[in-house]
């Protein structure tokens, strides 16, 4: 005949927390074990991905245990895997890097601003000297024309 169990604490009914697994002692009797909660491992939090290098454990385990099991020697080492951290230091560098770009461009074409006006007036001066002598050639014909004679 089947040997009787009896429950080792007092909450009866199935439930998460108390598991429970039949083992057979040395001395050939059946008893209860009760089976913990699996522990889990920390996962990334950009990509949920587990992180390695750290200890599983629940929670008040995980109160109790030191500092080197909690985290791995990295920036961000507990809480972000290394490809997340990767990809942030890459993203920040290109994000650098364009912001450089645009000062560069954003100066280059101030500069080209300020060429502009210059070759502008170089030009409107240049076309200005002409038409004024022109127009400086001009009345004086009309002057001869006036009076009907030559000036010397």
């Amino acid at each position: 005949m089947v040997q009787r169990l009896t429950l080792r604490r007092r909450l009866s009914y199935s439930t998460k927390s108390n598991r429970k697994k039949i083992t057979k002692t040395p001395g050939g009797k059946l008893r209860y074990h009760y089976v913990k909660k699996q522990r889990t491992l920390p996962r990334c939090g950009d990509c949920k991905r587990k992180l390695f290098g750290i200890t599983a454990a629940r929670p008040h385990e995980w109160s109790k245990m030191s500092q080197t099991h909690k985290h791995v020697t990295r920036a961000y080492g507990g809480s972000v895997c290394a490809k997340c951290v990767r990809d942030r230091i890459v993203r920040a560098f290109l994000i650098e890097e364009q912001q450089i770009v645009k000062k560069v461009l954003k100066a280059q074409a101030k500069a080209a601003k300020l060429k502009q006006p210059r070759l502008a007036a170089k030009a409107a001066a240049a076309t200005t000297s002409s038409s004024a002598a022109k127009k400086s050639a001009a009345p004086r014909a009309t002057t001869e024309k006036r009076s009907g004679k030559k000036k010397e």
